[in-house]
């Protein structure tokens, strides 16, 4: 369908009114070939990733056709607090003019203060799942009249492990209700979730090389592992991205980042799912506010972050598959505003940088650093941000200084310092360890570490990122693994980090010097973990999220 504008959509005046007051003018493609068949009352399966203006593509259509004063007549479910609140905002303001009431539910939130206002019926509750089922459970939510149900990010709540929350939510709403699905990538997972609770849904998928947003430039940087964050620091000496938002595949490599960065005078924060909720919402203030210019966040800390100034996305860890690098770079070009993402690849990762092109239809263009220039700048960003923060004792250098100025040359004297400073800051230190490929094709008998299976960094925490050749086909939860660590190897519950079980390995971040003994512990005892584990697992607790 071909629509120029939004008033050539049959909406009520009210609704005119906000659209214009949005600042929207043109519908978007999603917008232009979801609102008018919402209207008619089809169910719809969208694909639209973050900022390409989803929620007023099924928020236009419902609050046309709700009616004032009845029961809760609407459900959004959303996988994120954050993506909750944006959603309720965005809905709540265009329905200003209507007299319609939004609220949001979700975990973290005093539950008493939701059910006193759930007793004045909103007429469109927008909810992440598992604070919903708490309601359900105490009776003090009904979706029995609800006229549309939307599964927001559809593709992100499957990821995160919401299919049986969705399926419980769903069964309970009535079968004759209109049901939007939207989600940046329509897999097999989101079509199966379709099909199973929509009636005769109208598909409305992008084309491929519409996967990402057409405004949001890409680029791509080689990088060697040992000099990633002076590569880094390098790039946004550079580009001076405004807003940026930085992806690390782990907590600790997100916080060792900031604290890098820091150092180098940029004002950072980082975001992951070991922060308490408090934690979260101070950083997300100061982020959505502008008083941090950088945030560093891990794929599940990001996931539903709904910022519209974000100029920059840069993948400092190459994502681990192509949906995760859409819904990344779909963090900038937001809202029709243009954007840039840059990813940073290793020698080892082109294959990987190349399946993402394919995926999404388009070339990733390269770029070089201009490293001269760029780095004198750099180091000029390090001294000044060390002079600033200086809480040095004032009088006593100012002697020392005086004797030197009377000693030395002063140009002299000021390179030498700046060398001395330099020489002291986390660009000249070396701290990456590589564990190498074995040559030939000998049998491997140490682990490699990281998928390319050829070389990994280790963070100054000495911790590293290695496989082990056990996984979900054996493994019932992480909690063995650990477990059978603990108790073959001198490795405490303290030095174990991140874990990722896949289907035949598993991802587990322990201390370098720990490594060998760990593979071994594995590899040797691998005949008898099938036995082992189905024998044990009852005496297994669940980790804790």
């Amino acid at each position: 369908m071909s629509t120029a504008d939004f008033s050539n959509f049959n909406l009520k005046t009210g609704l005119h009114t906000m659209i214009k007051e949005k600042g929207f003018t043109r519908p978007t493609p999603i917008q232009m070939n979801s609102i008018p068949l919402a209207l008619e009352g089809h169910d719809i399966i969208g694909q639209a990733q973050t900022g390409t203006g989803k929620t007023a593509a099924f928020g236009i259509p419902i609050l046309n056709n709700l009616n004032k004063g009845e029961t809760s007549q609407a459900l959004v479910l959303c996988p994120t607090r954050e993506l909750a609140i944006q959603v309720s905002k965005e809905i709540a303001f265009l329905g200003r003019r209507l007299g319609v009431r939004v609220l949001s539910i979700y975990g973290g939130q005093p539950i008493e203060r939701q059910i006193s206002v759930l007793k004045y019926n909103p007429e469109i509750i927008v909810a992440t799942p598992g604070r919903l089922l708490d309601h359900i459970a105490r009776k003090t939510i009904s979706l029995a009249n609800l006229k549309y149900v939307v599964i927001d990010e559809a593709d992100e709540m499957l990821d995160m492990g919401f299919f049986p929350d969705i399926e419980k939510i769903l069964v309970n709403c009535p079968s004759d209700r209109q049901t939007f699905l939207f989600s940046a990538t329509l897999d097999f997972e989101v079509r199966k979730l379709g099909k199973r609770f929509m009636q005769n849904p109208k598909i409305i998928a992008v084309n491929t090389n519409e996967v990402t947003v057409p405004k949001i430039k890409q680029t791509y940087y080689k990088v060697l592992p040992n000099l990633k964050t002076e590569s880094l620091a390098l790039i946004l000496e550079n580009k001076k991205p405004e807003i940026s938002l930085i992806f690390c595949r782990t907590k600790r490599g997100a916080d060792g980042l900031a604290r890098k960065l820091k150092n180098l005078g940029y004002n950072t924060d980082s975001l992951h799912g070991d922060m308490s909720q408090r934690e979260r919402d101070m950083v997300m203030h100061r982020f959505r506010n502008k008083s941090t210019k950088v945030l560093i966040a891990t794929d599940l800390a990001a996931r539903g972050l709904d910022i519209s100034h974000v100029t920059h996305v840069i993948n400092y860890d190459i994502p681990e598959d192509t949906e995760s690098y859409v819904h990344r770079v779909g963090r900038t070009g937001r809202a029709g505003k243009t954007g840039e993402a840059i990813t940073l690849v290793e020698p080892n990762q082109i294959s990987q940088l190349r399946a993402i092109e394919r995926f999404i239809g388009k070339r990733i263009l390269e770029e070089g650093i201009d490293t001269k220039t760029n780095q004198a700048k750099m180091y000029s960003n390090v001294i000044d941000s060390r002079i600033k923060n200086s809480r040095a004792n004032m009088p006593l250098y100012n002697e020392i200084a005086k004797e030197l100025l009377e000693k030395y040359d002063q140009q002299l004297l000021v390179t030498s310092l700046i060398g001395l400073v330099i020489g002291d800051s986390d660009l000249s230190k070396n701290k990456v360890t590589k564990l190498k490929k074995p040559e030939g094709n000998r049998v491997r008998k140490k682990p490699l570490t990281r998928k390319t299976r050829e070389v990994t960094e280790a963070i100054e925490t000495d911790m590293i990122n290695m496989e082990v050749p056990v996984g979900g086909k054996i493994l019932k939860d992480k909690r063995q693994l650990i477990d059978f660590i603990i108790d073959n190897t001198t490795v405490t519950i303290q030095q174990i980090g991140d874990i990722e079980i896949e289907k035949d390995i598993t991802w587990i971040e322990v201390p370098i010097n720990k490594v060998d003994e760990v593979y071994e512990a594995v590899a040797h005892n691998k005949p008898g973990w099938s036995k082992n584990l189905e024998l044990s697992h009852n005496s297994y607790m669940p980790i804790p999220k």
